[in-house]
């Protein structure tokens, strides 16, 4: 077994809080230094061995073989082979007996193997790999005896203005080298051999090293009690934990905690020890590493090795039990969370581990679970609570979203298992600052004087994130998450009010969280806490009347206890002051929440408190306080009075802030509305030809070529009889119905081939006629387009074809040129486009491909949805053969934009294919093959990199291949493999290598039963192909070339 493939580098050094003293493993005595030996040839006791002399010999131990060893070749390192550790052990042992400048360690190293017998047996024994990791492991206790001596040693002291001289424990760069290597061998040869099933990296034993039977036990306690000894010292510790934490772990597991099988030779009370120095070193390692590697222990991550088997059953017990005591360790959340995230070497990895949201829920949902060994759930969630609100606060730019993913699934799974715990381990402290300072609070106001700070700026702006993060970010609407907020609203809304006047962050992210409980809360509940922020109710805490924000020094607010102010006119004017601001505030705020429709109903509300208010005006208009009324009469009156008065104001705020615009989306037609709307346009075709009145035919041709277009193409008679009926001036209030835009285009409209053509011209030429005397230089508002661009979208509907394709070209074009106006109204563009294409006419749905083509090659983003949309789901109404039809001619428009955007294809890959699967499993035989014939095109402009998607794209090609009732259908699928084949060349043992081998049957089953002749050519070629590959990859080309490989 090579000394370099004894355990895999960790991610990161182990972390030493400080400088620990020496304390010996409970199975070794305490090592003293050797300052009584026996005497020499001369008579004089040897002087102590300095560490460098320890050094030589484990490098004289490890040194290099002969050329004429095997086991030598292809190494990173010299391999230790049975014949290299005899030559290195004899010639050891030979120096160590001969040279007298040795003496001192020879008489070292036999102190320390008499309190070892473990590895004095060893050292004696004949076995090669086991006496040597014996022999290193002794030296290593010995260099560990003389640096501990050193270290005790008081250091000189440094001369005037020169560094501190290193410590007399301190090695050399040289000696640590050797230190690693000493003990990567010891792990290899000592530890490793004598691992059972399942643990470490499920390498075997080299060649000869196996250990005897009935002698793994003990073996196994000798080896893990020196190396634990070893990690005493923290010159020896840190090379040690860093490179070999995870299989010193796991052999004290096994000697500690594993069956009685794997430990024969081992007394309980060395078991008992073992478990002790297990949570030693559990405890004094960086805890995110001790947590990277019981996860892997336990078999949980990727990067435990295939070749290492499953974890024991009892092993994942345990390390799910001292990963549960790290947990509740202080500071065990953190710890835990970095180790299960701190996956990554940096940098890009980094990024991407920040991205993987997956990972972070994972970790959120085990830390809301209370381990077993918890004494009580309350008791757990009152340690871990506090912890999992600390991770809100990460300064790391990178691991702080992780983190907050982190915090923000524990606290909402908290929430939804235990509310009431979560509430009050999570909930209350979260807001407690902005509780503090509520007028729900109950302030000591004798114990706090004027000016005195209640929520500094830290804490508060620390606060306002936090509840963002929690509440906004992680948007959940529970019940208990919405009560507990509208508890400090009224403080938010305050704060919010305040930035509003002055410059600070705290404006956005107040704005934010004011906004989402509006949105996700009850309709009945936004507008009580309107009400209560507006100041017409009493539900909603507010900021205590004591209380005063200001503004801070770093952007933010402080809370502080107000001054009282001695001028009346003064305190009034700031009172005026700050009802008004909030007014503002509030309109502001509603200016934000119109399109749900709030807006509007908060300001009807406040238009019937106005009508209310009038209402007790009429009715008792002389009411005023008796002079000999009471306090209490008084004090009604004036509350009567101010409610009038900030009602009056807030009508007035919201009339001169949001009346304008409040009520404009009642009009707004969606794609929904025009699909009813295209009912009528037959009989509106029909009325106009045939209804006695010219008023009316009018009205209805212009009111079908309004609902056609969209609202594109709105005559000025359809607004002019909207205004009528509603009973407006022409030219005022919102726009017509048809003139709104649509938001999404609708499915196909009916046919159009009721009217005669000469009907249409007629009615073509009355348009224009009308339009003529309205000409001006200033667009008519009732016109959302000019009038040459109307007269190609009305020219798109002719009955004649050739003006139809002519109109629909002319479109293109100006789509090609960029035309603002075109561009503008491409949505409208691209539905009179998709209701051409239904056309029966070759010229005029060629013509409508080529303007889709081009529109969505310029909004891919746009437009290829609703493409892909209308692709997958047939218009309703229409015949499955014309369905069919129109489907094929869009997946050639999806072709041409897919040609079009290049390597701009690649985002838009997953929907692609699954809208070409879902074709191929479509009833019509013509729309499977072309489906399929579209698919492997596709895979073709990708470059054949299809990702994940691959395994569908093989099991629907199989299927169809072999189960498909037409020749034509599995023609084509048999085509797509073979495009695959012939474009991944060399790669298809790498792209395809989970379903070669299903496709390689595929192909010879069709080669086989086939009946249709092109079918089975074409399953041949695809089976060259795959020949041809596969003979290139088993088979490579020889190339003459030389390595030469520098050691080091």
């Amino acid at each position: 077994m090579a000394a370099g493939s004894a355990a895999p580098p960790l991610k990161r050094p182990p972390h030493y809080g400080g400088r620990l003293p020496p304390r010996p493993f409970p199975a070794l005595p305490k090592m003293a230094a050797l300052t009584d030996g026996s005497p020499n040839m001369a008579g004089e006791a040897p002087a102590d061995p300095e560490p460098g002399r320890v050094v030589e010999a484990l490098e004289l131990l490890l040194g290099p073989p002969r050329h004429g060893d095997s086991a030598t070749k292809s190494a990173p390192e010299p391999a230790l082979c049975p014949q290299t550790l005899r030559r290195n052990a004899a010639a050891l042992e030979e120096r160590l007996s001969r040279a007298a400048d040795w003496a001192a360690l020879l008489e070292l190293r036999a102190a320390v193997l008499s309190r070892a017998p473990g590895l004095a047996a060893g050292v004696a024994g004949t076995e090669p790999g086991w006496a040597a990791a014996c022999g290193l492991l002794a030296l290593l206790l010995c260099l560990k005896e003389r640096l501990a001596a050193l270290a005790a040693t008081p250091a000189a002291p440094a001369a005037a203005g020169a560094p501190p001289p290193p410590g007399a424990d301190t090695l050399s760069v040289g000696q640590e080298r050797a230190v690693r290597r000493a003990l990567r061998a010891a792990v290899g040869l000592g530890l490793l051999p004598h691992m059972p099933p399942g643990l470490g990296p499920g390498l075997g034993p080299g060649p000869g090293l196996g250990p005897p039977p009935g002698t793994r036990g003990s073996r196994l306690f000798a080896a893990v009690a020196a190396l634990v000894e070893l990690a005493r010292l923290p010159a020896l510790g840190a090379p040690l934990l860093a490179r070999h934490l995870r299989l010193l772990v796991a052999g004290l597991c096994v000697l500690g905690h594993g069956p009685a099988t794997l430990c024969q030779g081992v007394s309980e009370a060395e078991r008992a020890r073992c478990r002790e120095a297990l949570r030693d070193i559990l405890d004094r390692v960086y805890q995110p590493l001790a947590v990277q590697e019981l996860l892997v222990l336990q078999g949980q991550p990727k990067q435990r090795s295939p070749r290492a088997g499953a974890a024991p059953a009892w092993l994942r017990r345990l390390c799910g039990h001292l990963l549960s005591e790290r947990l509740l360790r202080p500071g065990g959340v953190q710890a835990v969370v970095r180790g299960v995230l701190e996956g990554t070497d940096g940098g890009a990895g980094t990024e991407a581990a920040a991205l993987d949201w997956r990972k972070c829920d994972a970790v959120g949902k085990i830390l809301a679970a209370c381990p077993q060994q918890c004494l009580s759930l309350e008791d757990y969630y009152r340690q871990v609570c506090p912890q999992v609100l600390d991770l809100l606060h990460i300064q790391d730019k990178v691991a702080a979203r992780q983190f907050q993913r982190v915090a923000t699934t524990t606290l909402l799974t908290m929430a939804r298992e235990q509310p009431q715990l979560a509430e009050k381990h999570l909930l209350q402290p979260l807001l407690a600052p902005l509780r503090r300072c509520s007028e729900a609070a109950e302030l000591a106001l004798e114990d706090l004087a004027a000016g005195a700070v209640l929520v500094p700026e830290a804490e508060l702006g620390s606060c306002v994130e936090d509840v963002l993060k929690v509440y906004v970010v992680g948007n959940d609407s529970s019940s208990l998450l919405l009560g507990s907020l509208q508890s400090v609203l009224g403080v938010v809304f305050s704060l919010y009010s305040f930035a509003k006047q002055n410059v600070s962050y705290l404006r956005s992210p107040c704005q934010d969280i004011l906004l989402w409980f509006l949105e996700k809360a009850e309709w009945e509940q936004s507008l009580a806490m309107l009400e209560g922020l507006a100041g017409l109710s009493s539900h909603v805490p507010t900021l205590h009347p004591r209380c005063q924000l200001r503004v801070g020094s770093e952007g933010g607010a402080t809370i502080v206890m107000e001054e009282t102010i001695s001028d009346e006119d003064e305190a009034l004017y700031q009172k005026i002051s700050s009802e008004q601001c909030h007014v503002e505030s509030l309109v502001e705020l509603l200016s934000h929440c119109q399109k749900s429709g709030l807006a509007g109903d908060f300001f009807i509300h406040c238009l019937k408190e106005l009508t209310q208010v009038a209402a007790e005006d009429e009715a008792a208009p002389n009411l005023a306080v008796e002079p000999g009324g009471s306090l209490l009469e008084l004090e009604q009156y004036q509350a009567r009075q101010g409610r009038k008065l900030l009602v009056l104001q807030l009508v007035a705020a919201l009339c001169e802030g949001i009346s304008d615009t409040v009520f404009t989306d009642i009009v707004q037609l969606q794609s929904s509305d025009f699909v009813v709307l295209k009912r009528l346009v037959p009989l509106l075709e029909e009325l106009s030809r045939t209804y006695p009145e010219p008023l009316t035919q009018e009205l209805a041709s212009d009111l079908r070529i309004a609902i056609c277009t969209h609202g594109a193409c709105s005559p000025s008679t359809v607004g002019a009889a909207a205004d009528d009926v509603l009973g407006r001036k022409p030219g005022t209030g919102a726009p017509s119905p048809a003139a709104v835009p649509s938001r999404a285009p609708s499915p196909p409209s009916p046919r159009h081939g009721h009217g005669s053509p000469s009907a249409h011209r007629e009615r073509s030429g009355e348009q224009s006629t009308r339009q003529e005397p309205s000409a001006s230089p200033s667009p008519c508002p009732d016109s959302p387009a000019p009038a040459g661009l109307q007269e190609l979208l009305v020219s798109a509907y002719d009955p004649q074809p050739p003006s139809r394709a002519a109109a629909l070209r002319h479109l293109a074009s100006l789509v090609t040129q960029r035309d603002p106006e075109a561009l503008r109204l491409q949505e409208k563009l691209l539905q009179v486009f998709l209701e051409n294409v239904q056309h029966e006419d070759a010229f005029v749905y060629l013509s409508a491909i080529q303007g889709i083509a081009l529109l969505s090659s310029e909004y891919p983003e746009r437009i290829l949805p609703v493409l892909l949309a209308r692709y997958e789901c047939p218009a309703q109404g229409t015949e499955d053969a014309a369905a069919a039809v129109t489907r094929m001619k869009l997946g050639e428009v999806l072709m041409r934009v897919t040609r079009a955007l290049g390597d701009m294809v690649f985002q838009h890959r997953e929907p692609l294919i699954r809208a070409f699967l879902r074709g191929a499993r479509d009833p019509d035989s013509a729309l499977r093959a072309s489906s399929l014939s579209n698919l492997g095109e596709l895979c073709q402009h990708l470059g054949f990199q299809l990702g994940s998607i691959i395994q569908e794209v093989t099991c629907c090609v199989t299927s169809i291949a072999r189960t498909d009732p037409e020749a034509e259908v599995r023609r084509a699928a048999v085509h797509v493999v073979v495009v695959l084949l012939r474009g991944l060349s060399e790669k298809v043992t790498e792209v395809l290598r989970d379903v070669l081998r299903d496709l390689y049957r595929l192909l010879k089953h069709v080669a086989m039963a086939e009946r249709d002749g092109a079918t089975v050519l074409h399953a041949q070629l695809a089976l060259e192909e795959l020949d041809t590959a596969v003979r290139r990859v088993l088979f490579p080309p020889q190339t003459l070339e030389k390595k030469i490989v520098v050691l080091p």
